[in-house]
């Protein structure tokens, strides 16, 4: 049997190679430039997007069962950026699902879900997702999990953050500034930052004390 998983980060990369393609079956990849010919080609019984920012072409959704990947229990929280979304919210836990990809983003039907801690910085929180994905997929592949169900509930969206909501915002207390730079410091993310004159300062890997917060920071021109 064929699989097909597309990933675009460095971490499902990872663990494709490191887990995901030691399963049962013939697995391929692709990380860019995703098209009908590439995976007609391949023709997989599934297709995963553990993490792909893109709209995926109407013509694979129709012709090939495609399961993406979201961390938020839907329907609440379709849309972008989910773990900066429910992080910001004051969330200290998750759910990350499997769902049916369908024309309308996050909107299909649920494969199975699992809880996510949403402990760390966002890089490790990545990393962690990627290792469940991979044991969602392996459940999946294996038949282990009931017919996808419908979405249930009220839906609420989540918009995709832009780099300008980046910047710091004032009058934050000590634990909502730590989760602010935490929640942005991941490979491709913009950083929280602040501006200081002409300079921009770019604040990473941050840690919580009882007298305040560490973190290393990058001072750079605007």
């Amino acid at each position: 049997m064929n699989y097909l998983v597309c990933a675009i980060k460095s971490w499902n990369i990872k663990v494709f190679n490191e887990i995901i393609s030691k399963y049962e079956g013939a697995w391929s990849l692709i990380t860019e430039d995703l098209t009908l010919e590439k995976v007609k080609e391949i023709d997989p019984k599934y297709i995963f997007f553990p993490h792909w920012s893109k709209r995926v072409p109407e013509e694979i959704i129709n012709s090939y069962e495609c399961i993406g990947f979201h961390e938020t229990p839907l329907p609440y929280g379709r849309g972008g950026s989910p773990i900066q979304n429910m992080i910001i919210r004051g969330h200290k836990e998750t759910i990350l699902t499997a769902f049916r990809v369908t024309k309308d983003f996050d909107a299909g039907d649920i494969y199975l879900q699992r809880h996510l801690s949403l402990d760390g910085l966002a890089e490790e929180i990545y990393i962690r997702i990627s290792k469940i994905i991979a044991a969602m997929i392996e459940c999946i592949v294996d038949g282990d999990y009931s017919q996808p169900k419908k979405q249930v509930g009220a839906v609420v969206h989540f918009i995709r953050r832009n780099p300008t909501e980046s910047e710091i915002p004032k009058n934050l207390t000590k634990e909502e500034l730590f989760d602010f730079i935490r929640m942005l410091d991941a490979e491709g993310y913009p950083k929280a930052f602040i501006d200081f004159g002409k300079f921009r300062l770019e604040f990473t890997r941050p840690a919580l004390k009882t007298n305040g917060i560490i973190c290393d920071v990058v001072i750079n021109e605007k």
